[in-house]
């Protein structure tokens, strides 16, 4: 007999896999994607790609309070499809770019990702118990995780000695685009409806996107969401963690709009257009590598606890900026650029500009999976509103970041992230010694 609860899993990954190679790859060309297009002969177009990406965290945000009443009326499983469209409208937007169009299409995607994330969350809790929840959830990773691959793969190989990023080029990468988005909401429609599981079976078992309680058929509205996460914010643990949080967003901008817009404009490098998509895939490496480790593997890897790890995410990531700092331009991140970085004799270098993608992506994943972790441990009750302020925080940096990505050198980018990068350790530090001291030995929850 067919285990439609590991079908579903292995369907939902791939769905997302399709969605995010798209997406992703999408959000790492389209600054260099929309100057192009701005700068074409006769273009009327005057879109702004970080303002796009700004305003799609923000509504993100926001729309975190919506989602869990979609998915409440809809399903988990047609409120994907609704969340997985969104994305294709916005993707699809770049096949002929239109100012109204881009913003109106970052409105409906930031929609899209908070009932989709809020769904996918339900649907693979659904789909798991006690038993198979670390299993469910680590597929779920590797698949997500890969998008990073093979969307800058086709990236890399489509712009690879591309100057400009030219009307018949973008057609091309936006049309695959388009076609991947489209498979991965297709996929969706095949999803089953699951046998019921009871949440009590896998309370403590940390599923990052779980924000809403729907397998007891009891959602929760998005204003009582809204109150109990208020409540939550006003603790001493949240607010500190919530510093934490709000680092995860300004890196997320960083890594996943800012960095490769940043390489891509250093014209003294070999070929930068390409190079978006190898430090892409790196990024992406680096996420499944310190996934795998920290998160499938938690149960080894956690043995000391999670401050280590943390503490290694802290040092990857200032090594990180250092390197970043030395090797791409300061104008970078705004215009087209021939001028070397900050030390003269240093000039830009491809090979220190892919190792410092993996560097992103490691430290990211180390960051997350012991949030992940941490909320898991400490708020087995009340994970919902919980995760509900994860994402939020985390979404509201990334859009105040992508606002100020396009007016702030790079050095002073940063320069803020080296300051969050070392608050937010500091407060998760504090916010684990605490627990460790209350709940004593054995208190370690990897995410599976």
């Amino acid at each position: 007999m067919a285990d439609w609860r590991l079908i579903n899993v292995l369907v939902l990954g791939i769905g997302f896999m399709f969605i995010f190679s798209a997406f992703q790859t999408c959000s790492m060309v389209e600054q260099t994607v929309i100057t192009d297009a701005r700068d074409a002969p006769n273009s009327t177009f005057t879109g702004n790609g970080y303002t796009s990406l700004a305003t799609i965290y923000v509504v993100f945000a926001a729309a975190n309070w919506i989602a869990p009443s979609v998915v409440a009326l809809c399903g988990p499983k047609w409120s994907m499809v609704l969340g997985g469209f969104l994305y294709l409208l916005f993707i699809a937007s770049f096949l002929y770019p239109m100012t109204w169009a881009l913003y109106v299409g970052s409105v409906l995607v930031g929609i899209g990702a908070a009932v989709l994330w809020t769904a996918q969350g339900s649907f693979l809790t659904l789909n798991s118990d006690a038993e198979t929840v670390g299993r469910n959830s680590g597929i779920f990773w590797a698949l997500l995780q890969s998008s990073l691959l093979i969307g800058n793969l086709f990236s890399y190989f489509e712009l690879r000695g591309a100057t400009t990023i030219s009307d018949s080029r973008r057609t091309v990468l936006f049309g695959v685009f388009s076609g991947a988005c489209f498979l991965g909401v297709l996929s969706f429609v095949f999803l089953r409806k699951a046998p019921f599981t009871s949440s009590k079976e896998i309370q403590n078992v940390n599923i990052s996107t779980e924000v809403v309680n729907v397998m007891e058929d009891r959602p929760a509205g998005p204003v009582k969401a809204l109150v109990q996460s208020f409540k939550l914010m006003a603790t001493k643990n949240m607010l500190l963690l919530s510093v934490c949080f709000a680092y995860t967003g300004l890196e997320l901008t960083f890594f996943s709009g800012v960095y490769g817009t940043s390489v891509s404009n250093t014209k003294i490098l070999k070929d930068p257009d390409a190079l978006i998509g190898i430090c892409g895939m790196f990024i992406g490496a680096g996420e499944i590598i310190g996934g795998a480790a920290f998160g499938l593997l938690g149960k080894r890897t956690n043995r000391f606890g999670r401050d280590p790890i943390v503490l290694l995410g802290f040092l990857v990531h200032t090594v990180a900026f250092f390197l970043i700092f030395i090797n791409i331009p300061d104008i970078a991140p705004i215009h087209k650029t021939e001028d070397v970085a900050y030390f003269y004799s240093v000039f830009p270098n491809e090979y220190v500009a892919v190792l410092c993608g993996f560097l992103l992506g490691f430290g990211d994943s180390t960051f997350n999976t012991q949030i992940y972790s941490i909320l898991g441990f400490m708020y087995p009750d009340e994970s919902a509103p919980a995760f509900a302020l994860y994402k939020f925080m985390q979404s509201l940096a990334a859009a105040v970041a992508f606002f100020y990505s396009d007016v702030l050198m790079l050095k002073w980018q940063l320069l803020i992230l080296q300051v969050m990068c070392v608050l937010g350790s500091f407060c998760f530090f504090i916010v684990e010694w605490g627990a460790s001291h209350l709940h004593g030995p054995g208190m370690y929850t990897s995410i599976d």
